[in-house]
């Protein structure tokens, strides 16, 4: 009997945050270990379905580059990147385009064993266009546009999109873009209640390598000053970034969670504490 009053008072905690957000779309970057360990894949799809039926809207964004790299080196070709971007030549974009297509169906069809909920977009939903850098990239893009009429009828009809970070140019060619990148540009489009990274770390720390100093929430004001000080390292930064530019261009809320974590996404929504770095505007 205790334990099922424990368990009463759990679901009660989570009363006031499903009543706060039913209705509301959140979209979520799924990638990293989440995406490749089987025990966390399913932990995060059941969490995806329990946001669905409580009556949230959710929205993946995934990437897939430990699976691309793969496929590569199986089709002879080393990965190679500049500045954390890979280089992608027509050959790589076919593998980059086919795994992600494959990956993005696989999401959805795990989601849609709760029920016929999830809609895979691979391609479809992104307009892009070919990055400028210094270097010459290949077919490495950014977003022009996201096709919100789609994804909004997707979600009226009770769906959950899914879509990878594949973009079609309106040159005819297909663009490897950043996840986080796609991520962002969805919640903004859509006008997003919240956007939530899944990573493989617990969150943004104050002092590099102390665990003790995980920052809970963070404002841009601060959150700036981090990227000025030059106190965040690797994939962070541009994920921290596009957490900015997300809430300077409507988005309410941005979530930096360890994906590792089983279900992560369940503790930061619907509970007090949370488990990762939440940024707000002020």
């Amino acid at each position: 009997m205790e334990n099922a009053i424990a368990k009463a008072k759990i679901l009660m905690q989570a009363l006031p945050y499903i009543k706060e957000y039913k209705g509301k779309t959140v979209v979520i970057k799924y990638g990293g270990k989440a995406m490749v360990l089987e025990k966390l894949k399913q932990s995060i799809v059941n969490d995806l379905a329990l946001m669905h039926y409580v009556g949230l809207n959710p929205v993946v964004v995934h990437g897939g580059g430990p699976e691309i790299s793969l496929a590569m080196r199986n089709a002879g070709i080393e990965p190679k990147f500049v500045d954390g971007l890979r280089l992608t030549d027509k050959p790589t974009m076919d593998i980059v385009a086919k795994v992600l297509g494959q990956a993005c169906q696989r999401i959805a069809d795990n989601i849609n064993k709760h029920g016929d909920v999830a809609q895979a977009y691979s391609g479809e939903v992104i307009v892009a266009y070919k990055k400028q850098y210094d270097k010459d990239l290949g077919f490495v893009g950014d977003v022009q546009s996201v096709d919100v009429e789609k994804l909004n009828k997707t979600i009226k009809e009770g769906k959950i999109p899914v879509i990878s970070s594949v973009g079609q140019g309106q040159d005819g060619n297909s663009y490897n873009i950043n996840a986080d990148t796609v991520a962002a540009s969805v919640a903004e489009a859509i006008k997003a209640e919240k956007l939530i990274y899944l990573t493989d770390v617990d969150g943004i720390y104050g002092k590099i390598g102390e665990k003790d100093s995980l920052l809970s929430v963070l404002n841009i004001e601060q959150s700036q000053k981090l990227i000025d000080d030059g106190r965040l390292k690797g994939g962070m930064l541009p994920k921290l970034l596009s957490c900015i530019e997300a809430i300077d261009s409507g988005v309410h809320r941005c979530h930096i969670l360890n994906g590792t974590i089983q279900h992560a996404l369940l503790l930061e929504i619907f509970t007090d504490e949370g488990v990762g770095t939440m940024v707000v505007r002020g």
